[in-house]
């Protein structure tokens, strides 16, 4: 029997119609769009207001255009991930709500945290379901309401975030397409650097906890920004060596979207030429674990089957990696 890959083959998005502009923002807090164009690359961000809404139900409009597209029925679905630092609740799992609501019924689904890496621990996790040989479609969706976590006083912090969600199909393939190889590192000594201070079973939300905003992002920007733009750019190129990949090889860079700065000088150190990187900052902010889907539902009409492409990211916790892929269907016309 032939050794089995997992391939992606499809990817659905969603985000919310309205759009929170830098022009807006300077209206709020002390900023201005050359401020943030300068030191984030965000033009602006789609925000979800409806009442009553969460991250299960952007989820739910991403897994829905992925099932439409990929011709799938949510009875043949058979595992569902969901990466999300915005829960619909702390319990049950957004992934179990987002079954629910799209009648996913013979899976099973959980949960993953970390931080802006989720999607890609999530594409990991569930490659490893996919090569056992036991389940044929699985489902792996970021999904963050991150402005239900933003302090938007904070004229450090409410620039950068912005809602959404993404959604990829698992199946498994003998052909030489699909996950290659993978790269993924923690460390929890960053977590002091960026974290939520209250809310968990440390710091139980009480009036004092929410009259001090320790329910919202708490970053701090240097020295975040400094182990990302270290740690991108040496995993994604330690992936390229450890396979063999030149720059000549690879056809998309696909880095999380957290600041155009970190995604520049990441390209510039694997001799990337800006044509080669997947770059939608400017529209939708840091989605969180949704940046990734977000940019290959986006340039899925350019990407070939065969292509060599890498995944990267950087996130809270801290936690970092690279995945190396050879993309597995041409879209349609």
């Amino acid at each position: 029997m032939q050794n089995l890959k997992a391939v992606i083959t499809g990817v659905g998005v969603y985000v919310p119609d309205y759009i929170l502009t830098n022009e807006e923002l300077s209206r709020m807090v002390d900023t201005t769009d050359e401020w943030i164009m300068t030191r984030i690359g965000i033009k602006e961000r789609h925000i979800l207001r409806e009442t009553g809404k969460g991250s299960s139900d952007m989820g739910v409009e991403a897994v829905k255009q992925l099932l439409r597209k990929t011709n799938t029925k949510p009875e043949e679905i058979e595992l569902l991930i969901c990466a999300t630092v915005t829960p619909d609740m702390q319990f049950p799992a957004t992934a179990n709500i987002i079954c629910d609501k799209m009648g996913i019924k013979n899976a099973f689904s959980y949960d993953i945290n970390a931080g802006c890496s989720g999607f890609l621990y999530s594409l990991s996790t569930g490659v490893k379901f996919i090569e056992t040989g036991k389940y044929k479609k699985v489902i792996i969706v970021g999904t963050e309401r991150m402005s239900s976590i933003v302090d938007y006083t904070d004229r450090a912090v409410c620039p950068i975030f912005g809602d959404g969600a993404g959604a990829i199909m698992l199946e498994p393939t003998t052909e030489n397409i699909g996950i290659i190889d993978e790269i993924l590192i923690s460390d929890g000594a960053g977590r002091v650097h960026l974290h939520q201070k209250a809310g968990g079973s440390l710091k139980p939300a009480s009036f004092e906890t929410v009259a001090a905003k320790e329910h919202f992002i708490y970053q701090e920007g240097q020295p975040v920004f400094k182990w990302a733009i270290v740690k991108m750019a040496e995993v994604s190129i330690n992936i390229m060596e450890r396979n063999n990949i030149t720059a000549k090889d690879l056809a998309w860079f696909v880095p999380h979207q957290a600041n155009l700065r970190i995604i520049e000088a990441t390209a510039n150190r694997m001799n990337l030429n800006k044509s080669q990187v997947m770059i939608n900052i400017q529209k939708y902010g840091n989605t969180t674990s949704a940046t990734l889907p977000l940019c290959l539902e986006e340039w899925e009409p350019q990407l070939k089957k065969g292509d060599n492409v890498i995944l990267s990211t950087f996130g809270a916790g801290f936690t970092w990696g690279a995945i190396y892929l050879k993309w597995g269907y041409n879209t349609k016309s």
